[in-house]
């Protein structure tokens, strides 16, 4: 009898018991950074703790893609003077393979959106977008393709609808189609004619908490995306909550991440290639804090350096104080700019007005406790907005509350005052300065024009005539506003628009 080799035995007890090291591949995820390019003020994120991990990843693993869920401008001083310029080149820096686009990509029109795709090296998707520019539709794809060894993974790019989300008119020539139609037509393709062994979905629709469909939506009207890695909703979804699992139509537990915003996180999914189909894929979430300062890549930093100096000359310019911290997610600060729109109302009107209207999401960050910087306001209202008054119908103002109970309150001024029940989401009480709202009246209402367009899905507000404009943007009338006063910032923290 012929003997075998006892290294060729040891080999296949090895394999047979799962021991040898299979094929992998690691993918990298980031979403909604938003022009954080240094770490947060609670001291977390940044592109050198975020370059530092993936190059240790990188080191370790030979299949890794790096990708972003989309937003990765508007948010800081960088875009609001550069335009989305330096987050692309340091993007580049960093060695993007793929991205998609979020809606914030769209806020200084169609033209900028194509100047920072066209400077990016990544590959940009976008499965249910069609663009009716060719110079624009060049620089998308409708899916990638990787191929491992013969196993086949496809990306697909999922974008939201521009309707309601994105500023009337900078979204012009981007025709939007339905995201599930779209997601499961791709998916398909790619795993019946293109033998793509696994989909992944880099999407920008939201996890939950937005209009449909969104991620958990797209997941359960699927038969073939197996991984989602999501955006837009800030969610941070952690791996071992159970809200990373989401069943498709089959029935299937399928991964969906997303890691809030900022860039304070980063998702790594690992995918055994040699599985595909029998095994789930794995993901862990990392914080990117000070245990990642143990290197500095001057090649990044000479990327952002020319751009710091208009920075840094706004974040030290003072113009007044506040008496506490004012968290952007908490009443106080959304009431002081919601009355301060009411202020700036009046002025334009040049009569009082009776209410203002204020979304949570204009406010991008806090301000701190003791001096306020200008470059601070701009950071937190950076959008490019006016103040505008609307006469608008009772009826209008009461459907725009019920929109706003809805979503769980936004920002209205001292005059309102809004009661819902948090399970159905329905108004219980509006009261505009004690007394209920008249359907029939015309309300003299302070907004932003994004609002009055209908941006938020605030439907009810484009019923509304405009008729008084601020020749200004939001944050240099804010500004002007803040350094009236004489003494600390100190707005009441009780909520005005409030469950029951």
């Amino acid at each position: 009898m012929k003997r075998i080799p006892l290294l060729i035995i040891s080999l296949a007890f090895l394999l047979g018991c799962g021991y040898a090291d299979a094929e992998k591949l690691v993918i990298l995820q980031t979403n909604d950074t938003h022009s954080q390019l240094d770490p947060t003020d609670k001291g977390f994120g940044g592109v050198q703790r975020r370059k530092v991990f993936i190059d240790s990843v990188r080191a370790a693993e030979p299949n890794v893609l790096l990708v972003d869920a989309g937003d990765a401008v508007q948010g800081t001083l960088f875009f609001t003077l550069y335009g989305g310029q330096v987050e692309m080149k340091v993007m580049n820096q960093l060695g993007y393979d793929l991205a998609v686009l979020g809606n914030h990509d769209f806020d200084n029109g169609v033209d900028s959106l194509r100047r920072n795709v066209a400077l990016s090296n990544a590959q940009w998707l976008a499965s249910n977008y069609k663009f009716a520019d060719d110079s624009l539709a060049r620089l998308f794809q409708p899916y990638k393709i990787y191929d491992y060894n013969g196993k086949k993974v496809g990306f697909i790019g999922m974008n939201l609808n521009p309707k309601g989300m994105i500023a009337e008119g900078n979204a012009d020539g981007v025709k939007y189609l339905d995201a599930i139609d779209a997601a499961n037509a791709t998916a398909w393709w790619l795993k019946t004619r293109k033998d793509v062994d696994l989909v992944v979905a880099l999407s920008h629709l939201g996890y939950e908490d937005v209009p449909s469909p969104s991620d958990r939506d797209i997941v359960s009207h699927s038969k073939n995306i197996d991984i989602v890695l999501g955006g837009h909703s800030h969610s941070l979804i952690q791996p071992g909550s159970g809200r990373e699992w989401v069943r498709n139509a089959k029935g299937v537990p399928v991964l969906v991440a997303q890691n809030g915003k900022s860039g304070e996180y980063i998702t790594e999914v690992t995918v055994d290639l040699d599985s595909i189909g029998l095994k789930l894929p794995s993901s862990r979430q990392v914080r990117l804090g000070k245990d990642y300062d143990r290197a500095f890549d001057q090649q990044l930093e000479a990327v952002i350096q020319p751009y710091r100096k208009g920075v840094d000359q706004l974040m030290n310019k003072v113009i007044g104080k506040t008496a506490r911290a004012l968290p952007n997610n908490e009443p106080g600060l959304l009431n002081f700019v919601s009355d301060f729109v009411a202020q700036r109302g009046s002025e334009l009107a040049g009569k009082p007005v009776d209410a203002a209207l204020l979304n949570v999401g204009s406010l991008r960050r806090g301000l701190p406790k003791g001096k306020i910087t200008q470059g601070q306001i701009i950071s937190m209202q950076p959008f490019n907005n006016k103040v505008v008054v609307l006469n608008l119908k009772g009826v209008d103002l009461i459907n725009a509350m019920e929109i706003y109970a809805a979503r769980g309150g936004d920002g209205v001024s001292s005059a309102l005052d809004v009661l819902f029940d948090p399970k159905s989401g329905n108004t219980v009480k509006i009261t505009l300065d004690g007394k209920p709202i008249d359907p029939d009246r015309t309300y003299r209402i302070a907004t932003i024009d994004y609002l009055a367009n209908g941006g938020d899905y605030m439907t009810p507000l484009t019923n509304g005539k405009v008729i008084a404009r601020s020749s200004n943007i939001v944050y240099d009338d804010l500004i002007s506003y803040i350094r009236t006063f004489r003494k600390p910032i100190n707005p009441s923290n009780k909520a005005r628009v409030r469950p029951l």
